[in-house]
């Protein structure tokens, strides 16, 4: 267990109720031991996920939460339970995904201290730390270099084909990369869950339609694959072929990985179970 796992084991087997503060990484909520809500300072929070499908606007939630609560917003109508339930289950993921490897913060812990939409659902800490395991080496499959997660997304000029399909977030991804934000930052531009931009883009450059990081940001300590075509010069009737830069994986490449095929919480730990299984099957969706 790595030290704030081992942290939130304790504040379980001491039935702790109040908000684990990480400086300024974010904060884990817990209730009677049971963590309720988690945020990462750097991934999209719950209220951003509801507000950026256009359901209703930030002054309206504010609203709901000053005044009546997680009970009233569902109340009247303003989101779905389930609607509410997804956005909490992607934020508590996505926190638990960059929080829980983090080692060296001083996490202080304020009793009683309960964000305004957990309480809810519950999860346990095992149960999180294994699907981040899962997830990363979900990562690993479709790309293995992590280079990308940290670099500002950079679209290709030119298609490595004659053209490409791309998933719903993965067209968001690339209609508003402006080449300096990375996917975290995207994901907070385009209201998305920091894992979901993470996949869109490892996905990107596994399909070649992203450039290569600029020498000078790239992560010394990551290999990246060896370019396999070079710039020719064009025999008689034939136009130039463009160098296949690093990122590019053709379709017949035998050394790629497969790409899955087919369509991509509450107190009862059932009906979680089959939310989080519902979930992984629409983030594999090519």
């Amino acid at each position: 267990m790595t030290r704030l796992d081992a942290l939130l084991a304790g504040l379980a087997r001491e039935r702790s109720t109040g908000a684990l503060r990480l400086g300024r990484n974010g904060t884990i909520f817990l209730s009677d031991g049971r963590v309720t809500y988690m945020e990462y300072a750097q991934t999209p929070n719950a209220e951003r996920l509801l507000t950026a499908r256009g359901r209703m606007t930030e002054a309206v939630l504010r609203g709901f939460r000053a005044d009546g609560g997680c009970e009233r917003l569902l109340a009247e109508g303003a989101v779905t339970p389930g609607e509410l339930q997804y956005a909490v289950l992607a934020v508590v993921l996505d926190a638990a995904f960059f929080l829980l490897p983090i080692s060296g913060t001083r996490p202080k812990f304020r009793p009683g201290e309960q964000h305004w939409l957990g309480g809810q659902w519950f999860f346990d800490v095992p149960e999180l730390v294994r699907e981040c395991e899962r997830r990363r080496a979900h990562l690993a499959e479709i790309w293995p270099y992590a280079d990308v997660d940290a670099l500002p997304v950079r679209p290709v000029a030119w298609l490595p084909g004659h053209g490409v399909t791309l998933s719903r977030v993965q067209w968001e991804v690339i209609i508003g990369a402006d080449h300096k934000s990375t996917p975290l930052e995207l994901a907070n531009q385009i209201g998305r869950s920091g894992y979901s931009v993470l996949l869109a883009v490892r996905r990107l450059a596994a399909a070649g339609l992203l450039d290569p990081p600029e020498a000078d940001h790239a992560a010394p300590a990551v290999k990246r694959p060896e370019p396999t075509g070079t710039d020719e010069e064009p025999r008689a009737g034939q136009l130039p072929r463009r160098a296949r830069h690093p990122y590019a994986r053709p379709p017949h490449d035998p050394e790629a990985p497969a790409q899955p095929v087919g369509p991509p919480t509450t107190g009862d730990p059932t009906d979680l179970a089959l939310l989080m299984r519902l979930k992984k099957a629409l983030e594999e969706l090519p």
